[in-house]
């Protein structure tokens, strides 16, 4: 194991080299260093994802002396005199790492150093890794987490015969640690939370089958592993939140995701210690908050709806930040609110009352027709009409309190709500549908039919009216279990309901094993400086054949067991080996790959390379297997001489297929590859690499 250090000393100074270049937001940076930001300024944000990895690039900036100023507003941005270079190290680093640890699993599983060795180059000298691990992105880390997990996992494995001792304890306990952190980084972490699962399930299965165990011994078994692979995760991984939500504690841009209550938890929102009346009169001026996880605020703007996309009335969509746009005056259905007579007394709005809404800023009150919505045509449209407040019929709505009495005051932030229209019976509704550019991207708002629906549901979030006393609503801030459990329905609502954006690449699972398609992370002209996201075509084909290779072995081997053929005893041994690694790297592989083609939201190239980590395991014992299969088989033509042969003719296709393609990974300057003049040219092997 001597050739450890210096694999990841190459791969380290192989990552760090021109670190710094390009000198401007590349690809996902925008989001992603943005959110680093966000930590170091302790705004609240919201993302799909869960914060550890983000947390941790906020940290690495701030330990590197980024201050959180700069704004990664879009991809080709110049970062300027900004210390960006800090956050790239520290994902580079991890990134890095995942080498060394593929080592050490390989050598824990297979006990080969050659196939370690192999799995280590195989990583180092492919492009894909290269490029994923120099920028700040959470893929470094998401795969630094499930490297190290899987290897804590091979290390347990190994000394199984040593139950319940201080180092057992240790591994089971550590595999439970990187299992709460990959999946703390993105949920793709509850694929080897899977893998583990499956190990730890054929463990105790096993075990069962050890007649000299008793029943209370294998109870200790099941419990050890309940505590370490469930119990101490799922602590952790709340632990992560808890750290998230204190971090976070003031008002930002992912505010107007969360209900009423959770954002009354947040400095500097509007309902942060706020006061204002609890019961809702008729002339206030309110906000209307939807209640399903990530609803918007019921928002309208001078806007149109354009041609074809019913009535070309103003459009009411759901907006999800604060903004005057998002308010509203309450009007009884038959009449305006008296102005001027502040010694009248005020006028409850309740339960069963018809109301109308007149939108603060256009004058145009809330309508809906027998016109199909424009991405709903089930629903009906809903537009603001008429002028100066004054409009018809349509206008009308009964506001209706959940399960609720006749009669009963409308209270805000607590009290539930549904909109009925008073002519065509249907619900004021709104869910994760955008409209297009023309509705700035905006969420649809529509009348549903189907008036039951959770979707329709909505409370006064905002409630401003200078004639009634203001209340504290601080006694409805959620605890951590509540904000906890909040979110991740926040966070599963949005990443179900992630679409690509006009003109973004997006690929499909079928195309990243063949490397079909790779990904722009800087530029796309002659003049710019191009960096390209794809894998070195040789490993990733190479990894293709030998999972075909591997599949094939191992049917051919189980005919001969059930045949009663046995091999000699040294070559036997070396064939449970082989099998027993390159199964579970197999299933590694499966399960980081097939559940992709049952996803509805948009996929990216850069998910396939969780699985692109066990299919190199896979390979790299593989190709030991082969030639020490031969060599065990004292063929006269192949002896330790071939072997080594072998081995240096291997290494030396990988090196020389990286030494093809790096400037996808560090940088193409001039003519693309169709041109003959191109540094590339002749290396665009598919038509479909953009490069």
């Amino acid at each position: 194991m001597v050739c450890l250090c210096p694999c990841h000393c190459t791969c380290l100074r192989h990552t760090l080299y021109k670190i710094e270049e390009p000198d401007h937001v590349c690809w996902d940076e925008t989001h992603f260093g943005k959110m680093g930001s966000y930590y170091i300024n302790r705004t609240f944000f919201f993302d799909v994802h869960p914060p550890l990895g983000k947390m941790l690039i906020g940290l690495s900036g701030l330990l590197t002396g980024y201050n959180g100023s700069f704004e990664f507003e879009n991809p080709g941005v110049k970062y300027g005199d900004i210390n960006y270079v800090g956050m790239r190290t520290f994902c580079a680093i991890l990134g890095s790492l995942i080498v060394p640890l593929s080592y050490l699993t390989v050598f824990e599983f297979y006990n080969s150093v050659t196939a370690a060795f192999l799995t280590s180059l195989l990583i180092i000298f492919d492009t894909g890794f290269l490029t994923l691990s120099q920028y700040i992105l959470l893929d470094p880390i998401l795969i630094f987490f499930i490297t190290i997990a899987t290897y804590c996992l091979a290390k347990f494995d190994k000394i199984q015969d040593k139950p319940f001792t201080k180092w057992w304890w240790f591994w089971l306990t550590m595999t439970g640690v990187f299992l709460a952190c990959a999946f703390s980084v993105k949920w793709v972490g509850l694929f080897v939370i899977l893998l583990v699962g499956l190990k730890t399930v054929f463990d105790l299965w096993q075990l069962l089958g050890d007649l000299s165990l008793s029943k209370t011994i294998l109870l200790h078994h099941f419990l050890a592993r309940a505590l370490c692979l469930i119990m101490t995760p799922a602590l952790i991984y709340m632990g992560f939140f808890a750290v998230h939500f204190k971090v976070l504690a003031f008002s930002g841009s992912g505010d107007g995701f969360f209900s009423s209550a959770f954002q009354s938890t947040l400095i500097g929102n509007s309902l942060y210690k706020a006061s204002m009346p609890q019961d809702l009169v008729y002339g206030s001026i309110i906000t209307l908050k939807n209640q399903r996880p990530a609803g918007g605020l019921l928002h309208s703007h001078w806007h149109l709806y354009p041609e074809g996309s019913g009535a070309m009335q103003q459009q009411i969509t759901a907006y999800t930040h604060k903004d005057e746009n998002n308010k509203w005056i309450i009007k009884r259905f038959d009449r305006d609110p008296e102005k001027g007579d502040m010694q009248k007394p005020v006028e409850y709005v309740k339960n069963g009352d018809f109301i109308r809404l007149e939108h603060l800023v256009t004058r145009r009150n809330l309508h809906s027709h027998r016109e199909p919505a424009p991405l709903t045509p089930r629903h009906q449209q809903v537009t603001g009409y008429g002028e100066d407040g004054i409009g018809d019929v349509n206008d009308i709505w009964k506001i209706e309190i959940i399960d609720g009495p006749d009669n009963v005051y409308i209270k805000t932030v607590r009290t539930t709500v549904r909109l009925i229209h008073y002519v065509t019976g249907c619900a004021l509704h709104s869910h994760s549908k955008t409209l297009p550019k023309w509705g700035w991207e905006q969420l649809e708002v529509t009348c549903n039919p189907h008036i039951r629906d959770k979707k329709n549901l909505w409370n006064v979030e905002d409630h401003i009216n200078e004639r009634l006393p203001n209340s504290s609503f601080e006694v409805f801030a959620p605890s951590f279990l509540e904000s906890f459990l909040e979110s991740h329905a926040v966070m599963a609502q949005s990443n179900s309901g992630l679409k690509p954006k006009e003109g973004e690449v997006t690929s499909r699972p079928w195309q990243w094993p063949v490397n079909y398609k790779g990904q722009r992370f800087s530029g796309v002209n002659e003049t710019d400086y191009r960096v390209y996201l794809l894998g070195n075509p040789i490993i990733w084909w190479s990894n293709l054949a030998a999972i075909g290779v591997f599949c094939t072995l191992a049917f051919v081997f189980a005919v001969m067991a059930q045949r009663g053929i046995e091999g000699t005893g040294k070559y036997e041994e070396l064939k449970k080996k082989f099998l027993y690694s390159c199964t579970w790297f197999l299933i590694g592989w499966a399960l980081h790959y097939f559940p992709f083609y049952l996803m509805g939201r948009v996929l990216y190239f850069h998910h396939y390379f969780p699985a692109m980590v066990y299919s190199n395991m896979l390979t790299g014992v593989l190709l030991d297997y082969a030639l020490s299969g031969l060599h065990s088989y004292k063929l006269p033509y192949c002896n330790i001489n071939m072997y080594m042969a072998g081995n240096a003719v291997i290494v030396a296709v990988i090196i020389q297929s990286f030494a093809l393609f790096y400037p996808l990974s560090y940088g193409m300057h001039g003519e693309l590859a169709e041109n003959v003049n191109s540094t590339m040219s002749g290396l665009k092997w598919m038509e479909s690499w953009e490069i």
